[in-house]
């Protein structure tokens, strides 16, 4: 029986392939998976790697988190901290030893926090809070500027100190609120809502220093998100550092990295606009003198073609002069001219002329006899008067006269009044 036993030759397996066949029966049927636990045992490695285990109060396991997965935490475990760690299962093949490969880590209790942060924030952004349709425009230049923060806050001397800078003098009007703790957010959305009642501000930085992501979950509620949607001034979030994203961020206007950068978002470079100032002053002095100097090269081109009132009626005078002259030797030769034409006429001329004029004297008198034939006075003088009404009109015919009709008859020496009696018809001539 032992002689069948050595004959039969079973499969012989190395360590390295056992613990082979375990790593990979262990990654193959235990899918990634979230382990919670407390740190303990946490190394370094100079080759970036971290080794620590996770433990309970019953047990523990052996972690390894390499160098290209803890790079991008932005945070730092230490030992004692309550995680949970997104991890594989497997096996360390040279010491077979069984371990849990680290893919993510987060703080104990951040899935829920996530969980809700992410059902806020799908929330808000189907109701249009997030649309950049309605965020506002900063003011160029501010004439004051609130901020809600805590009056303790080293955010507040962040951005107070660089509104100094930038721009001294700017008035600043502080609404204090807790920014972390217990009712916290309500406080918060009570100063951002107090800021918008009193309206006396041009825009509103909402800020505080980094933290955890319990220190800033204020700034996640929705009390405070809806606070800054209703206020009616532009709003500015500087809520952690650059890489904190609150649901405040998202509702606001604008989004500033770090409270530093809000103050620097709302004000302007006083020693940039001073600057500016001076370029535009040396600007305008060049134009002007341009200007001027255009002006007078026109003045001295209109001084050269502007004559001195005297100078001109001189000038007219001795023009006048000239045409004075000019038509005193005309009227000479002219006159000398007719004496010349009229120096004794032939006699037959002057005989022309004589009969021409008797001619023409007894057209004239001819004409005379027969307009006096036509005056109506030497018509009254032979006896014959002249009826007219009252009107003036010439009476022709008796019928068209009526019984008592007053008539102004004319003669050759006056005139009189006549009423009519009596009326004949008379035939037409």
């Amino acid at each position: 029986m032992s002689q069948d036993l050595f004959s039969a030759r079973p499969t012989v397996l190395s360590v390295s392939d056992l613990n082979r066949s375990v790593r990979e029966l262990l990654e193959g049927s235990i899918p990634l998976m979230w382990v919670g636990g407390e740190i303990s045992n946490l190394t370094r490695a100079a080759s970036g790697h971290w080794y620590f285990s996770l433990k309970d109060s019953k047990a523990q396991v052996r972690c390894v988190m390499f160098r290209s997965r803890n790079a991008y935490l932005d945070w730092q475990p230490k030992e004692g901290d309550q995680v949970e760690a997104r991890a594989l299962v497997s096996l360390y093949e040279a010491r077979g030893e069984f371990q849990l490969t680290i893919e993510a880590l987060r703080r104990a209790g951040l899935g829920a926090l996530f969980e809700a942060y992410e059902r806020l924030k799908a929330k808000l952004q189907q109701e249009g809070l997030f649309d950049a349709t309605r965020k506002r425009l900063l003011p160029e230049h501010p004439r004051q500027i609130g901020i809600v923060t805590s009056p303790d806050a080293a955010a507040l001397r962040d951005v107070i100190t660089t509104l100094r800078r930038r721009m001294p003098g700017l008035p600043v009007v502080l609404y204090p609120t807790p920014v972390q703790g217990k009712g916290a957010a309500e406080l918060i959305a009570r100063a951002i809502r107090t800021a918008s009642e009193r309206n006396e501000c041009d825009v509103l930085i909402v800020c505080r220093g980094g933290g955890s992501i319990e220190d800033l979950w204020q700034f996640n509620e929705e009390i405070v998100a809806r606070a800054i949607a209703d206020c009616p001034m532009p709003v500015v979030s500087g809520v952690g550092h650059e890489t904190d994203f609150s649901i405040a961020d998202f509702v606001a206007d604008v989004r500033a990295p770090t409270p530093t950068a809000a103050a620097e978002m709302v004000s302007q470079d006083r020693s940039i606009l001073v600057a500016q100032l001076n370029q535009l002053g040396r600007r305008l002095m060049r134009q002007m003198s341009h200007a001027l100097a255009e002006r007078m090269q026109k003045v001295d081109y209109l001084s050269r073609c502007l004559v001195h009132p005297g100078e001109k009626i001189r000038q007219q005078s001795e023009l006048l002069a000239q045409v004075r002259m000019r038509l005193h030797h005309g009227m000479q030769r002219s006159l000398q001219k007719a004496q010349t034409g009229f120096a004794p006429m032939p006699q037959r001329m002057q005989m022309a002329g004589l009969r021409s004029f008797e001619i023409r004297k007894l057209r004239l008198e001819r004409l005379a006899q027969s307009l006096q034939h036509l005056n109506p006075t030497n018509v009254l003088e032979r006896g014959y008067s002249l009826v007219q009404t009252e009107e003036g009109l010439v009476v022709r015919n008796s019928g068209d006269l009526r019984i008592g009709e007053t008539l102004k008859v004319t003669f050759a020496v006056g005139n009189s009044q006549v009423k009519v009696e009596k009326t004949e018809p008379g035939r037409d001539l």
